[in-house]
């Protein structure tokens, strides 16, 4: 059996799934955390040897190892598609750390020991950013100087691409779709949370932009704000830009509206009449319910709105505050299919209409798998 290690290296953490690329199936996940606290866990390489030694006892569950697939957030202009790890492209990824400065330098430290740990086994880079590379340059191009944007790479390069790309091939599955002819607006919506727009399987618009923080209201990111409250505040509050950048992606959203960072807790302050967790639940569905329409301009022929992720997959209030009021434009949800507890991939409309509104879990872990599998098959 082939198997392709997935590793998400964190700061201080790091997670791990074995997984056969065909089928999904997982052999062995965890989570290592306290990296560098840990006297047991000083670095990265005690970590995934520990990780690598624990697999190899267990059965020799690293038998038929064909790749590590490492998730990698921001590939810059320069990744299109997953890639197979040298020197070349290690620096690659580092000369776009800037752009990713929480996440991709941990990622490349995760990839970094494992070339060391495992040499013979190919290190495959997935890129977050991957998938909404086929955006047009109208959708992606910023209205600032062109010459900066172009010396900064300034631009909208959008998130959560692995899940996209995951979900995409499952909704056409579960339509019946060609995925090379299926036409979708997916919702992605976790703490962090964002919206694209499919057209014949492939991304021509996403909520998030340079980087995470625009589109959507998320957990603790305020999503899309006029850009002169940054000055603003610099002015006439006295803050740093420090001070304003942690505020926007630490201290806003459902976190800044509430009090309340986490969908559940928020949903149950507004359960017992709490006025601002119901303000930040309006918040939330509202600019959703604008992308969707927006979106509705870039794909014509819709085949299905797709809600995914931890809050879309879960919340059943939250799909009907999103789509209730969208009837007009031809979503009828059905609220027994809606409120019907499930892990599974389903449709929740009537059936009365068209498009479809459809649930499908992601799984980041299987596409990566499949993607590195991919590329060490195409690279022969």
């Amino acid at each position: 059996m082939s198997r392709v290690l997935v590793v998400n290296s964190g700061s201080s953490s790091l997670k791990f799934q074995l997984v056969d690329p065909a089928t999904g199936e997982v052999a062995a996940k965890g989570l290592v955390e306290r990296i560098g606290e840990d006297p047991a866990m000083p670095d990265h390489e005690a970590a995934l040897a520990s990780v690598l030694a624990e697999l190899d006892a267990d059965g020799g569950l690293l038998d038929g190892l064909i790749a590590v697939g490492h998730r990698i957030v921001h590939g810059g202009p320069t990744f299109r598609e997953p890639v197979i790890v040298d020197d070349a492209v290690d620096a690659a990824i580092d000369q776009v750390v800037p752009l990713a400065p929480l996440h991709n330098p941990a990622a490349l430290i995760g990839i970094r020991v494992m070339r060391r740990l495992l040499p013979q086994v190919p290190q495959v880079v997935v890129f977050d950013t991957a998938f909404h590379a086929t955006m047009p340059p109208e959708a992606y191009t910023y209205a600032i100087p062109a010459a900066l944007a172009h010396r900064y790479r300034i631009r909208r390069y959008g998130f959560h691409g692995t899940s996209y790309q995951y979900v995409t091939r499952r909704a056409a599955h579960l339509l019946q779709v060609p995925v090379g002819e299926v036409n979708l607006i997916i919702c992605h919506l976790g703490n962090g949370a964002s919206i694209a727009a499919v057209r014949g399987g492939v991304s021509v618009d996403t909520s998030m932009g340079l980087t995470p923080l625009q589109g959507l209201v998320m957990g603790t990111r305020s999503g899309d704000l006029d850009p002169a409250v940054v000055p603003y505040l610099v002015n006439e509050a006295g803050m740093t830009l420090a001070d304003v950048d942690r505020m926007l992606n630490k201290e806003s959203g459902l976190k800044g509206l509430s009090g309340e960072q986490d969908m559940r807790a928020v949903r149950g302050l507004a359960d017992r009449g709490d006025a601002a967790a119901r303000l930040a639940l309006d918040v939330y569905a509202y600019r959703i319910r604008s992308y969707i329409g927006a979106y509705l301009a870039a794909v014509p022929g819709l085949h299905a709105l797709v809600f995914t992720a931890g809050i879309g997959e879960n919340d059943a209030a939250l799909r009907s505050e999103v789509c209730r009021p969208l009837a007009h434009l031809g979503f009828h949800l059905d609220a027994g299919r809606n409120l019907t507890p499930s892990d599974q991939e389903r449709v929740i409309d009537d059936s009365s209409g068209r498009p479809r509104i459809l649930v499908v879990p992601t799984n980041e872990e299987a596409e990566i798998a499949r993607e590195a599998a991919r590329a060490v098959a195409t690279s022969g």
